[in-house]
């Protein structure tokens, strides 16, 4: 067991995510030698907020490094519910597309959920819709949200087996933190969601051996916090790059912990290549 004096071993979302990408790749390419047709994942983003335009372009960049076709499906700002709905009813219609990527915000004028659930299941490979959830849930065939399925990659990268560990998820995004308990559950972890209005989180942190930070709320998980030993993943993204625990406190009573950025960032990407390549599979019947 980890103590105070010992400083945590990083887990290297990047280097993990690389040979994902890699391993993706060599997937793509042979699928595209057997079929003549190579993977594609659309994306969509409505109106030019600058964070997102860069994590598309981010993401249509490691798509042609993995041998997979992209995309761009650019929307204004003042897209309608109905509007984005039918953009994404188009693409779900479309043989040549495998896979669809919304990228999120949409706007508070848009009813987010509608559009997810305009994306066919076959091709949800970022997992937002309700059937991913269900299978998510119920073990079935199906994708997973990709940032809780990072997670779990990287948490088998390092050796940690869920089984009979108390983990504590804090958050409960439709995306993230509802689809990561889940996942822990799934393997048999003893799951405790937290939320802005849990009382007395510290104490609940306490009591984990494995923690999920996915709030949104900068350094909010404190290194005084963590137990020592735990296993830390921190899933938050603030601006100055900073995610949701305070890494210079909780380095030193962790025995692994992600860093911000590095860690679960890398294979949120990894892991949608690998399902978009997954669902030209399926699609091509190859």
């Amino acid at each position: 067991m980890t103590t105070q004096t010992q400083a945590a071993r990083l887990m290297d979302g990047t280097a993990l995510a690389r040979r994902i990408v890699e391993e993706t790749a060599e997937r793509a390419a042979a699928l595209t030698e057997r079929t003549g047709t190579a993977p594609c994942l659309a994306t969509v983003l409505v109106g030019e907020d600058p964070a997102s335009v860069t994590y598309v372009r981010m993401k249509q960049n490691r798509c042609r490094r993995a041998g997979i076709t992209s995309r761009h499906v650019a929307l204004p700002a003042t897209t309608t519910t109905d509007g984005l709905v039918g953009a994404l009813r188009e693409l779900s219609a479309d043989p040549g597309v495998h896979g669809i990527l919304l990228q999120h915000p949409v706007g508070d004028h848009i009813d987010e959920r509608a559009a997810f659930e305009a994306i066919a299941p076959e091709k949800d490979v970022d997992g937002v819709t309700f059937a991913s959830f269900a299978t998510m849930s119920f073990g079935l065939p199906g994708f997973v949200s990709c940032t809780p399925g990072g997670i779990m990659r990287l948490l088998d990268a390092y050796g940690v087996d869920p089984a009979g560990q108390r983990a504590v998820v804090v958050g409960r995004s439709a995306i993230l933190g509802k689809p990561a308990g889940m996942l822990l559950l799934a393997r048999d972890a003893t799951v405790t969601y937290c939320h802005s209005r849990t009382r007395d989180l510290s104490a609940a942190v306490r009591e984990a051996d494995i923690v999920v930070a996915a709030v949104g709320r900068p350094r909010l998980i404190r290194g005084q916090d963590i137990k020592p030993g735990a296993v830390v993943v921190d899933a938050g993204y603030n601006p100055g790059n900073v995610g949701d625990v305070d890494f210079d406190s909780a380095v030193e009573r962790a025995s692994l912990i992600t860093p911000v950025p590095g860690g679960v960032g890398p294979m949120t990407i990894a892991t949608l290549l690998e399902q978009t390549v997954t669902a030209a599979g399926r699609q091509l019947g190859a």
